[in-house]
């Protein structure tokens, strides 16, 4: 059994286990002559040991040593060590340059947030460091692309580690390989024993789909093998669009090489949308559509746990004025009495359509081939409509002005400059529901 402070190899003194599974070890160490840190990678030579387990750390080592980029670990050493105190077995053992930082999975997992802006220089990042991988000779394929195996450095730069899955692209055709990868990140080639640069492409794709929604790929829902994030998300509908490039189930539809992927990134607005006609996936919107009228209802804004937060914020202020301004009124301060007759009043008629009733209330358009309607409605009572004639419409608009905004609701605006805008909606709710309207008014 490894321990902290054992010294491998008469050179290196263990710090701290960084991983483990029934026969690897994953280990920081220092150099018994420096201060300097490396990782240790430790494979048992057991009875449970599989051979293409084997296979894989010699080809690790091997790729590795011949590899020179700067978001890449450097390859140290590779020895075989027996006789290790505490283990019957005998160990070989892979050296490399340890990066300081976190693994973006360590982020997710600690609740962290990635911005649009975030998540877009997190793809160009790695799209260079594979650019780099996939024009070597033979192209390298990392096959293994995860949150878990990015690490964002305290450089504040992403590198690419744990090349254990890693592939020689070999040339000759009917040639198979071990089938290796984390589910919900493999594309299908990959899980049928072939990979090709496209496919790291995909494991990016699915990378980001997790950084995005802050759900795993794997636990989101799907349609025809796509992985349906558009509508858990609220950033441009190019990176969107985008994204969904990157993957593409079958590989003949995708972005075949890293480079190709930066120049579709640079003209991301182009791209034609993976978004179908049908109602996103766990929508509440509801829709009632005929030839003459089109009806519908969008949810609130608020999960019940916001609503809550909301209600709690209002009327622990509020009971506390009300105690205010008793207190005033006995001690009879005439200033504290118009402030609160008038300047108080004021506020809330201000405020509260604007902030507090939204995440309560319920939109409703209506649509004939004459008027139009929209309706705000809270706890089942109409308190706000607006209403025009249909043929005055000329804009929907489809996209929010800035992508780092929070969710925006779709506006209609009329000839005269008149505009009507919904409750916020997520991006692909916002474009499908005004590719539906649109339709209707035949646009």
């Amino acid at each position: 059994m490894l321990e902290p402070g054992q010294v491998i190899d008469n050179r290196y003194r263990l710090q701290k286990k960084l991983g483990q599974d029934t026969s690897r070890q994953t280990w920081l160490a220092t150099l018994l002559d420096s201060t300097e840190q490396v990782v240790l990678k430790l494979l048992a030579l057991s009875p449970q040991m599989h051979w293409d387990e084997h296979k894989l750390f010699e080809r690790e080592a091997a790729v590795l040593k011949n590899l020179e980029h700067p978001r890449i670990p450097k390859y140290k050493d590779y020895f075989t060590i027996e006789n290790l105190p505490g283990s019957k077995f005998s160990w070989f053992v892979l050296v490399q340059s340890y990066i300081p930082g976190a693994s973006l999975q360590e982020l997710l997992d600690q609740g962290k947030h990635f911005s649009e802006s975030q998540v877009e220089k997190i793809a160009i990042e790695i799209l260079t460091i594979l650019v780099y991988l996939h024009e070597l000779t033979p192209p390298v394929l990392h096959r293994d692309i995860k949150p878990s195996n990015l690490i964002l450095g305290e450089d504040d730069r992403v590198y690419l580690v744990d090349f254990g899955a890693v592939q020689d692209k070999a040339v000759t055709e009917g040639v198979t390989f071990t089938v290796v990868g984390t589910y919900g990140y493999v594309p299908i080639e990959q899980f049928a024993g072939r990979a090709e640069p496209a496919s790291d492409l995909y494991a990016l794709g699915a990378t980001l789909i997790h950084l995005l929604t802050g759900t795993a790929p794997a636990n989101l829902p799907s349609r025809n093998s796509r992985i349906e994030f558009a509508n858990f998300v609220s950033v441009n509908l190019g990176l969107i669009n985008w994204v969904g490039k990157l993957t593409e189930p079958n590989i003949a539809d995708r972005i075949s090489t890293a480079k190709e992927a930066i120049a579709a990134f640079k003209n991301k607005q182009t791209l034609s949308p993976p978004i179908t006609t049908n109602k996103p996936t766990g929508s509440k919107i509801k829709i009632k559509k005929s030839a003459s009228q089109l009806e519908i209802e969008l949810p609130k804004r608020g999960a019940k746990s916001l609503r809550s937060f909301y209600l709690i914020g209002l009327c622990i202020p509020f009971l506390w004025q009300i105690i205010q301004f008793i207190n005033f009124m006995i001690n009879g301060n005439t200033y504290a009495f118009w402030f609160y007759i008038f300047i108080i009043p004021s506020f809330i008629i201000t405020i509260i359509p604007i902030i507090i009733l939204p995440p309560f209330g319920n939109t409703e358009l209506y649509f004939d081939r004459e008027n139009f309607e929209i309706k705000w409605k809270l706890f089942g009572i109409y308190y706000w409509r607006k209403r025009a004639k249909t043929a005055l419409i000329q804009k929907l608009y489809k996209e929010q002005t800035k992508a780092a905004l929070a969710p925006m609701g779709i506006t209609i605006e009329l000839i005269k400059g008149q505009k009507f805008t919904t409750t916020p909606l997520s991006t692909v709710e916002r474009h499908w529901l005004i590719d539906e309207i649109a339709d209707w008014l035949k646009f």
